[in-house]
Order: structure tokens, then C-alpha cells, then sequence
């Protein structure tokens, strides 16, 4: 009777160290277990809406695809909506270790990332994969990877093309922005408005819904994606569809916490990074793209088709204004913007698809 007793002890003892083991252990695809203390953590700030198409057909396939090449080394923990960094300073919050990986549109940081939005302007990107192609050459052909040195750069994206999407006012000329109150999404686009006659606003994203509901905006610029996005299409209903500028957006890490890595984790990092990742998010948002403009279309929204815009005698001079002032800003910081202009026309061409 006391041995059956001391049994039964030792054996409830070693369920309950199993089941306490088990708790701090990580099971792998391949049912191997990770230590708790041996994975990694990292910590993914965006801004975008947790049901957006960015987050859930990029980033989250990605943080699982790095989860299982490290055999749950390495934890991916994704903070959308920006609870974790604003969408204007997360490249900082990243360079600082304030968050692990972030993504940032460029424009959001004013004058931060000049050499690389020569790439934003008119007339070198019609499409999303054509954008992010382009971006991802300039930086692995260094020909703006000095903007990013204080991070460690995970893969660029882009935009497709930005139109003009405004509350009862189509706008089919220039002539047609003047007074009306319009959402910049950088210095660019706020330059090529104010030439045709706008007043640009600068505003976050995640801001926009509200001050269209209250009038505070007449309209915003933005590509297709990010109006479905962020709900924008239940309230603008004219849609002007001119390739005038396209958004850089970037994904990047701490340097400090990819070279604390071992070299196997560096290497899933890597082989997750750069060109691929890159064609990934552009048929993401060239599909997100399609999908909101026949939304619009099907619910009956005034369409305005400018598909040339720097051939069109409205527009070009607005265009080519807001180009040139731009081109001069960025010379006039000591940078060779001429020449990043000519390479990227040269990428343009080469990822024309």
C-alpha cells in the first residue's frame, strides 16, 4: 500500500514537471520543441488596418515563412495600426530599438528620404510591381542605400500609382482643384497640388476617414489600395485616375538585433528579404488596386480616365512644375539629384513589365 502510494506521488511529480516543461517549449512544423529562452522575438510595427490586404497577404505570410525556416527560432509579433510606432517615426523607432522591424511610407518623414523619393515622381511607375522592381534595384545598385544605413533594410515596396479621389467634385483639369482642401502624402504630391492650384493638407492616413466625414478635407491622393484600406471609398465618390506620383514605402530591422542574430537566422532573414519580397507586395497592391477601382465602378462612382498625364496639355505643366521644384529642393541639399533622376529612369525602363 505505501509503495503504491510513493508511486503514484512520483508519477503525478513527473506529469506536473513534463506539463511545466511543455508550457515554456515552442513546438516546430517539424513537432521538434524550442526551448522558450532559446527563440528570438521580433517585434513588426505598421500602420496599416489589420484587415488590410499589406497585412495580411504580406506581412503575416512573411512572419510565418520566418518562423518556420527557423524551426521556431524566431517569433514574429506584428502590431498593425500603429499601436506600437506612429506612422511617421517607426524608421526612426527601428534605428532606435524601439521596435524590431517596421514598415514606413518614406513621405511621412519629410525631407528624410529625399534621394529616394526622386522614384515617387511623375512619369516612372505604372504599376505597383513596375514601382517596387524599380526602388529595389536603386537600392541594391547603392544608388540611394546611403539613406538607410542605420538600419538594416529587410525589402522596399511601392505603391501603384496615386489619383485623386474626392467627395463630389470631379476633377478633370487643374482648373478643377483650385480651393478645394486635398490630402498630400508627401512633399512631392503636395507640390504637384499646390502647382495645379490645391491647397495641400498634410494629415496621417489613419486620420483621413474623419476629416472627410467632417469636412475638413475635400479630397485626399492616394492609390486605389490604400482608399479600400482605410474604408475611403464609403465616402468619396469621384475618382480621377492619373498616375502622378507613386508612394515608397520601406521594411526594415535594427541593425543591432539582426546582427545579434546566429548566422543560420540571419540567413532566413536574407532569404526573406530584398527582390522577391519585393514582386510579392507589388501584385498584392496591383491586385488591391483592381479590386477597389471596380468596387467604385460597380457602385456606380464618376470615373475620370487621364492615363498620360505629362502628354496632356492641362496637365503637363503642373506635372512638370512639381517635378522640377523637386529635383531642385533635393539639389539644393548638396545631393546629385539629376543623377538618381537619370538611374531611375533607367530602372523605370528596365522593370517595365
Amino acid at each position: 500500500m505505501k509503495k503504491t502510494l510513493l508511486a503514484s506521488m512520483a508519477l503525478a511529480a513527473l506529469i506536473g514537471i513534463t506539463g511545466c516543461s511543455q508550457s515554456n517549449d515552442t513546438a516546430t512544423s517539424d513537432n521538434a520543441v524550442v526551448d522558450s529562452k532559446d527563440v528570438t522575438v521580433l517585434r513588426f510595427s505598421h500602420f496599416w488596418p489589420a484587415t488590410s490586404a499589406t497585412h495580411q497577404d504580406i506581412f503575416e505570410p512573411w512572419a510565418r515563412k520566418v518562423e518556420e525556416e527557423s524551426n521556431g527560432k524566431l517569433k514574429v509579433e506584428i502590431y498593425p495600426s500603429a499601436t506600437l510606432s506612429t506612422a511617421d517615426t517607426t524608421y526612426d523607432s527601428a534605428a532606435k530599438g524601439t521596435i524590431d522591424i517596421g514598415s514606413q511610407v518614406q513621405g511621412y518623414s519629410n525631407g528624410r528620404f529625399p534621394l529616394t523619393q526622386i522614384a515617387e515622381l511623375p512619369g516612372l511607375s505604372n504599376s505597383a510591381t513596375q514601382m517596387n522592381c524599380m526602388l529595389q534595384t536603386l537600392y541594391d545598385d547603392g544608388v540611394i542605400s546611403s539613406e538607410y544605413e542605420d538600419t538594416h533594410l529587410l525589402f522596399m515596396m511601392g505603391t501603384g500609382p496615386g489619383g485623386i479621389h474626392t467627395v463630389d467634385n470631379p476633377i478633370r483639369t487643374p482648373d478643377d482643384l483650385k480651393g478645394l482642401r486635398m490630402r498630400r502624402p508627401s512633399a512631392i504630391a503636395g507640390d504637384i497640388i499646390e502647382a495645379a492650384g490645391g491647397t495641400p493638407v498634410g494629415l496621417p492616413v489613419t486620420d483621413l476617414y474623419t476629416s472627410l466625414q467632417r469636412g475638413v478635407l475635400d479630397g485626399v491622393s492616394l492609390p486605389w489600395d490604400a482608399v479600400g484600406a482605410f474604408k475611403l471609398n464609403e465616402l468619396v465618390n469621384t475618382h480621377t485616375n492619373m498616375p502622378f506620383y507613386s508612394s515608397a514605402i520601406l521594411v526594415t530591422m535594427n541593425k543591432d538585433k539582426y546582427e545579434s542574430l546566429s548566422d543560420d537566422l540571419k540567413k532566413v532573414i536574407d532569404d526573406n528579404s530584398g527582390k522577391m519580397m519585393a514582386a510579392i507586395a507589388g501584385k498584392v497592391f496591383d491586385g488591391e488596386d483592381a479590386k477597389f477601382m471596380a468596387e467604385a465602378k460597380a457602385k456606380g462612382d464618376i470615373m475620370i480616365d487621364i492615363p498620360d498625364p505629362l502628354n496632356d496639355p492641362a496637365w503637363k505643366g503642373p506635372l512638370e512644375a512639381g517635378t522640377q521644384k523637386y529635383l531642385k529642393d533635393v539639389g539644393d541639399l548638396g545631393l546629385d539629384a539629376q543623377n538618381v533622376y537619370q538611374k531611375a529612369k533607367e530602372a523605370s525602363a528596365a522593370c517595365k513589365s
